[in-house]
């Protein structure tokens, strides 16, 4: 089984080191990052640097496709070469996924058309703009098509996915292994529980124009 990460300037990193974390554990897996060009791509906020092994174009039929979030996101919206990649990849995938704001590009792909998905809570309704139907829940199963919402949920989605390919007990030994067991200091993960001040400052500022 063959996993792509696919990696673009300005991703958010956990939404792919998430996801990655859980299924690099997949037995007889391989895990490939994947770009337009080969080599180190810069995260969002410039610090941090993951490293592309191949092309998209060397990677034509990974098995589980997962597609990041970030700021860089929006710049991605029109790139045919990966939103073409990623109705190609889709052909034949056993998985395709998100974490974030990058179930909008399967929405721009067209991947998500009547479907139930999720994303970064500021991102949530654009999904509309795209023909799906946007729910806030964590991670999102339709079909083969598994979104999940902000940033940390990406762990939840690997984990997830983890157990429908490789089985439940296999799922609770990474589970219990990686010790993921979250206690957070604070209850304000979602707008439902977040400060309602804090909130509205955010979607004030936000980046993503509902329509």
């Amino acid at each position: 089984m063959q996993i792509a990460l696919v990696l673009f300037d300005r991703f958010t990193a956990l939404d792919v080191v998430g996801p990655y974390e859980m299924l690099s554990r997949t037995p007889g897996a391989e895990t490939v990052l994947v770009a337009e060009r080969p080599g180190p791509v810069r995260n969002d906020s410039g610090s941090l640097s993951l490293v592309a092994d191949r092309t998209l174009t060397e990677v034509p039929a990974p098995d589980v496709v997962i597609v990041p979030g970030g700021p860089g996101q929006s710049g991605q919206m029109d790139n045919a070469a990966l939103l073409d990649w990623l109705r190609s990849t889709d052909a034949t995938s056993a998985w395709t996924t998100s974490v974030c704001s990058g179930s909008l590009l399967l929405a721009a792909a067209g991947l998500l058309t009547g479907r139930r998905a999720t994303s970064h809570w500021l991102a949530l309704d654009s999904l509309r703009t795209y023909g799906a139907e946007p729910t806030d829940e964590r991670v999102v199963v339709d079909g083969k098509y598994v979104t999940a919402a902000g940033v940390s949920s990406g762990i939840d989605m690997g984990l997830t996915l983890l157990g429908r390919i490789a089985g439940d007990e296999h799922a609770r030994t990474v589970q219990l292994l990686t010790e993921y067991d979250p206690e957070p200091p604070y209850d304000s993960g979602s707008p439902r529980k977040a400060p309602a001040a804090l909130v509205e400052r955010w979607r004030a500022d936000s980046r993503f124009i509902l329509t």
